[in-house]
């Protein structure tokens, strides 16, 4: 087992915030442009790019008014909100523990091979792609969420409980390429953040709101665009519309889509959830350094 931090569990979970209903119907938006399988933009025809994009985000309500449209992209709320909740809890709220194991048993390993200031940012990235890769633990949670909002049909006259029964082990699909998406993405993230305060020269818990800010947009940002590729493979393995492999997927993706279809989606998501990530993860930076200020005091 292993040994606990001086800080307590509660004192390092950072709180969340409501944002998740009102930002909803935004990553449905990118989900949709990466499952769709054509190109989109037509440089030489300007309506035709509009209504390829009306078509991919909005489905069925495409010849609908404004207000259907809008209500359209908000199936999965319940699923979005539960999984973003518990991800949050986990990720941001034990990173620190691992940080910190991974500090005392393997510091030295680590100072030595990059010196003390990399060492340090590196043993941070690290804890949070370990962390990354054990979110696999929630993924029903997040298949559930990107059916209700690509493959509704496949969840209709269904409710939780006996999906859960009935589905089993196939909501874990995909369960192999979202780790391989995480492991990255949470090192990115952490390890952006970490070596944006390294070069601020700020120490750890000493840090303010507004520099908080600046390593968690370099974290996010790193992040979203290194895990990008991975992501929409991810999504298209979930959907419930595809029975083939991810190495099919990747490979048809290579050849009929191009390069370009990897980072589908990927500026809907740097504007919607980077803000969000950026939101969450610079709170709970402030907070777990507030409480760790709180208990180095007593």
């Amino acid at each position: 087992m292993w040994a606990q931090p001086h800080t307590h569990s509660a004192n390092r979970t950072p709180t969340r915030f409501p944002t998740h209903p009102l930002t909803h119907p935004r990553p449905r938006l990118r989900q949709r442009l990466m499952m769709t399988e054509k190109a989109l933009i037509v440089p030489s025809n300007f309506a035709v790019t509009t209504g390829n994009l009306n078509q991919a985000i909005f489905r069925e309500a495409a010849s609908v008014g404004v207000f259907q449209k809008w209500q359209s992209l908000f199936p999965g709320l319940g699923f979005g909100a539960g999984y973003k909740i518990l991800q949050r809890v986990y990720k941001f709220g034990g990173q620190p523990y691992v940080k910190e194991y991974i500090d005392r048993n393997f510091g030295d390993v680590f100072r030595s091979t990059f010196g003390a200031k990399t060492g340090k940012t590196i043993m941070a990235a690290t804890a949070g792609s370990i962390m990354g890769v054990g979110e696999i633990a929630l993924l029903p949670l997040d298949v559930l969420k990107i059916r209700s909002q690509t493959n509704p049909e496949s969840l209709k006259g269904r409710g939780v409980v006996q999906i859960f029964r009935e589905e089993g082990m196939s909501l874990y699909r995909g369960a192999g390429w979202t780790a391989a998406r995480n492991a990255p993405g949470s090192f990115s993230l952490f390890g952006g953040a970490a070596l944006s305060k390294q070069m601020m020269g700020i120490q750890d818990g000493e840090a303010t709101w507004t520099q908080d800010a600046i390593a968690s947009i370099a974290g996010a940002t790193a992040s979203i665009t290194v895990a990008a590729p991975l992501d929409v493979i991810k999504t298209r393995l979930q959907s419930g519309t595809s029975t083939e492999s991810g190495t099919t997927i990747l490979l048809n993706l290579a050849r009929t889509e191009g390069p370009g279809a990897f980072f589908r989606g990927l500026w809907p998501k740097l504007l919607v959830v980077g803000p969000k990530l950026v939101f969450s993860f610079t709170v709970a930076q402030q907070m777990i350094g507030v409480f760790e200020r709180q208990m180095g005091g007593r």
